[in-house]
């Protein structure tokens, strides 16, 4: 056999996602020598561009504006996806191809020890030493523990189902978080029947009753039958049989969506042989700054139990950035008011704290929450679509500092960043109240809702 090739680099990056490529990118502009090591070229930017919110978002945003709820309709839509994904997959391979100084290897990674990396390619080996490695790898779902799952052919992830030509008439999903209940509500859009199985007694655990009481009314106008409490026992063909508070029942279905959790994926990366210290969950162990138990190795994404969001990754990459070419000051503790956005019709957007956990917190506070339908003051809810879902917002009343809100509302995704910038910068309520808008905007909601404080 061959000896392996051996490469030497300044930085491995391993994962394509978002951090990992303007990593590679802005170390590439300054001369570094970088490789970076994918084991898809489905994954080429990561999950946010081929499986996250770039086609799903994609996909409802045919669906809201569809003519009828067909397959002609949903095909047009995951090719619209599709085309949107391989475009902006080429935009970022167009950029690090045009850098000499940084290569990209299509293979699976492991460590062999703590500075070098083994390649596995289609039909060779590639050992890679680094001065410096960042572990972007992500997360990928996890399989419940049910009988009939394993080897049934209707039984998906999200990767398999946006690659299918046609809606399925009855696809029931398990796991009722951000991935299960944008799924369901983008392929109800689209005329299937959709089932959500969520095993906690509520989806949305996190959030105020009221704003779980209006997504989950929201979901169920957008044709999802929604069943919390629910504890999958068994899946045998179409059939999935699930028990609430005792009593069995058995939804049918054409597909059937794993939508239950995802894991770090690092089963791959023989971590032990680096040295890498892990959680019982397999996160990776990181410090303030993303170094990982070996100082020269980081870990960015969900792969070090971060929060799954684009913009967490993107910040994850700015810490390392300023690690390795600035003055490293910057560290996970400076963030604040991170916002997140769940993509279902109309979206719901958050940040900071809510009024529950506000007042267990021993704020005294002031809160006001107003329907949408409500707001007669703004009209761009009613242009875009009838006004549905509600604005809610909570007030340190000691100081009027903005202390959270939650927008479930056309355009809240653009909206929330009012807030977070409010809250990162400390402007008041009262301030925001006064603000000058642009017309007709969601944002001039902001006057009527503040006004209505209490």
């Amino acid at each position: 056999m061959a000896a392996a090739l051996r490469i030497d680099a300044d930085v491995i990056v391993i994962g394509f996602g978002v951090a990992g490529t303007t990593l590679a990118a802005t170390l590439g502009r300054q001369g570094r020598h970088i490789v970076m090591i994918e084991r898809s070229d489905r994954l080429y930017g990561g999950t946010w561009i081929n499986l996250g919110y770039a086609p799903t978002t994609s996909v409802l945003c045919h669906s809201e504006t569809a003519a009828a709820a067909d397959g002609e309709a949903h095909s047009s839509a995951l090719r619209g996806a599709a085309a949107l994904a391989a475009e902006m997959r080429a935009e970022v391979l167009a950029v690090l191809d045009a850098m000499p100084n940084v290569e990209v290897l299509k293979g699976t990674a492991s460590f062999v020890d703590p500075h070098t990396v083994e390649v596995q390619l289609r039909s060779s080996i590639v050992l890679v030493t680094g001065h410096t490695i960042v572990i972007a790898t992500g997360s990928e779902p996890t399989w419940p523990r049910v009988p009939g799952l394993r080897g049934n052919p209707r039984v998906v992830t999200a990767v398999e189902l946006l690659s299918s030509v046609a809606p399925p008439r009855r696809v029931v999903v398990l796991g009722g978080g951000h991935v299960g209940l944008e799924l369901a509500a983008m392929y109800a859009a689209f005329g299937s029947e959709a089932t959500v199985l969520e095993r906690r007694p509520v989806i949305l655990g996190s959030e105020d009753d009221d704003v779980v009481s209006c997504a989950a009314q929201a979901l169920a106008d957008a044709g999802v039958d929604l069943v919390t409490a629910a504890t999958v026992t068994l899946v045998d063909g179409p059939a999935v049989t699930y028990q609430v508070d005792g009593a069995t029942s058995t939804v049918l279905a054409d597909t059937i969506l794993i939508a239950s959790g995802r894991r770090p994926a690092t089963a791959e990366l023989n971590l032990r042989n680096a040295a890498i210290i892990t959680r019982a969950d397999d996160t990776i162990v990181v410090d303030d700054h993303l170094r990982t138990s070996q100082s020269h190795v980081f870990a960015v994404g969900d792969v070090n139990g971060g929060a799954p969001l684009h913009c967490i990754s993107l910040d994850d990459c700015r810490i390392v950035l300023d690690q390795l070419i600035g003055d490293g000051t910057r560290h996970t503790a400076d963030r604040r008011a991170v916002p997140h956005v769940l993509f279902v019709t109309p979206p719901l957007a958050r940040v900071g704290i809510t009024e529950r956990d506000a007042r267990r917190s021993g704020y005294q506070v002031k809160v006001a929450t107003l329907p949408v339908a409500e707001m007669g003051t703004v009209p761009r809810a009613r242009i875009a679509r009838p006004p549905r879902g509600l604005m809610k917002i909570v007030v340190d009343a000691d100081t009027d500092l903005i202390l959270g809100a939650a927008f479930l509302s056309y355009d809240s995704h653009e909206v929330i960043n009012s807030l977070v910038l409010a809250i990162r910068h400390n402007i008041s309520a009262t301030e925001l109240r006064k603000g000058i808008y642009s017309h007709p905007s969601m944002t001039e909601a902001l006057n009527q809702l503040l006004g209505a404080l209490a």
